[in-house]
Order: structure tokens, then C-alpha cells, then sequence
């Protein structure tokens, strides 16, 4: 297990009282959050997002889908959303307006901090799709598209998504799908390179053993900052005391 994954499962078993191991924290994880395989690095960016928001990924508040390039899109669901807008100390109330025919939902979001209410409205004809809410509740579902479209105008939340958005996110990639490569222990190696020569002999190890778009990335986003990191270093430089040095 990663050492950036550790702390994050023991800090997610204390916040919901679990008392058991980041193991088998990881573990319950891996049945309620994720499809299939899962590695360290895409379980790492769910919990990043899950404290970011204090969503609970044990009652699916957030979970995980998988896009084709070895990562995740984190989908927060109808629930999660409610708690966050609701939560929002500046949160001061919600109006939601739908025309007759159900084409329109216009939601209203007040906030305690501004004189105006901040608004935003989905249409039937371009949220509808063939899937089975859809066409069960229709209505109820360009409700919950306002109301996550408002949210975003009235907070600022992003880099969180709806069922809808992530599938169409995943769609929308024409990329072939990529086996998931685990590249925790490369991205450690390379996090830790004391020296520009042991950095750049990690990565190059590193991106002959790994060939995934995906993998790859993660790769040269850790390279990149390592040596940010070694080149702001401060440099300790040692002075050699001369005669003449002395006779001064």
C-alpha cells in the first residue's frame, strides 16, 4: 500500500468511526466505490475529492467511474449534493420553477452574502437520455441537473460530477481502453530522488516498465515536480579556509 494512501484510509476510518486497518478500510472501499480493478493512485484521488468535500464514500455519497485512460471521474450522487449545498455556511435557501410541460427547471440558490439570488436553467431537450431514471422520472431528474448547475454558479464546487456528466465524460473519449497499471512504487521512487541523476534514472526505469497513456502521465506530472522541487532545493556550500584567508 502507498505511503500517500495510508494516512488517508486511517484518517477516513477514524472520521466514520470504522475502528479497523487502512487494509480493510481500502478493502470496503474497493466493494462500495469502485468497478473492478482499482490501484493505489485512483483510490488516492477519490479520497483527495471525498475529505475535499467531506462526502462519505462508505454511503456512496461519492464514488468512482472508471474513464479509459486508467483514472476516474469522481461522481457524487443526488444525496451528496444536497449535503454539500446544505452545508455551505453562506447557504440560504433554494426555489425551484418548472414550466407546465416539464421542457424547463430554472433553480434559485440565496446566499447570505449576496443581495441577488444566483440561477440556472436546464432544458428537457438537451438533459434527457435513453436511460432508465430518464424516462421513469423525468421531471425529477432536470430537477437534480438545475439544482447541481446552480450549485456550481452559487459555490464554486468542481471537479465533481453527476452520473449523467461522467458517463457522457467517458463517452465523449475515444481512446481505447488501457489495462490499469499500478505505478504507486515508481511514483515513490521518483518522489523521493535525493539528486537530478537519481530522478532522472527513476523515471526512465519507470517509463520502460509502464506503457499506458494513463500511467505515463502520472509519471511525468511526479518528474516534473521533483525537479521543482530539487532545483528550488537550497544548495549548502562549504568554504575551504586559505592561508591568505587567514592572514586577513
Amino acid at each position: 500500500m502507498g505511503t500517500a494512501l495510508t494516512p488517508l484510509l486511517t484518517k477516513f476510518a477514524t472520521r466514520y468511526e470504522m475502528g479497523t486497518t487502512p487494509e480493510e478500510v481500502a478493502n470496503t472501499l474497493k466493494q462500495t466505490c469502485f468497478k473492478g480493478q482499482v490501484n493505489d493512485s485512483q483510490m488516492v484521488a477519490l479520497l483527495i475529492v471525498a475529505d475535499q468535500y467531506k462526502l462519505n464514500p462508505f454511503t456512496k455519497e461519492l464514488y468512482a467511474f472508471p474513464d479509459k485512460n486508467n483514472g476516474i471521474v469522481p461522481v457524487v450522487g443526488v444525496d451528496g449534493w444536497a449535503r454539500i449545498i446544505n452545508e455551505n455556511p453562506q447557504f440560504d435557501g433554494m426555489e425551484f420553477s418548472m414550466d407546465q410541460q416539464g421542457t424547463e427547471c430554472t433553480c434559485k440558490i440565496y446566499r447570505k452574502d449576496r443581495s441577488h439570488a444566483i440561477s440556472a436553467t436546464e432544458y428537457m431537450a438537451e438533459c434527457k437520455r435513453n436511460t432508465q431514471p430518464w424516462q421513469s422520472h423525468p421531471r425529477r431528474m432536470l430537477r437534480h441537473k438545475a439544482m447541481i448547475q446552480c450549485a456550481r454558479l452559487a459555490f464554486g464546487f468542481a471537479g465533481i460530477y453527476d452520473q449523467d456528466e461522467a458517463e457522457r465524460i467517458v463517452e465523449r473519449d475515444v481512446t481505447p481502453g488501457e489495462p490499469v497499471e499500478d505505478v504507486t512504487e515508481a511514483l515513490s521512487l521518483i518522489n523521493s530522488a535525493p539528486t537530478m541523476d537519481d530522478l532522472q534514472a527513476a523515471f526512465s526505469d519507470a517509463w520502460k516498465a509502464y506503457k499506458s497513456k494513463g500511467a505515463r502521465d502520472q509519471l511525468t506530472v511526479a518528474k516534473d515536480q521533483r525537479k521543482k522541487e530539487l532545483l528550488e532545493a537550497p544548495i549548502d556550500v562549504e568554504f575551504e579556509e586559505t592561508g591568505d584567508d587567514r592572514a586577513a
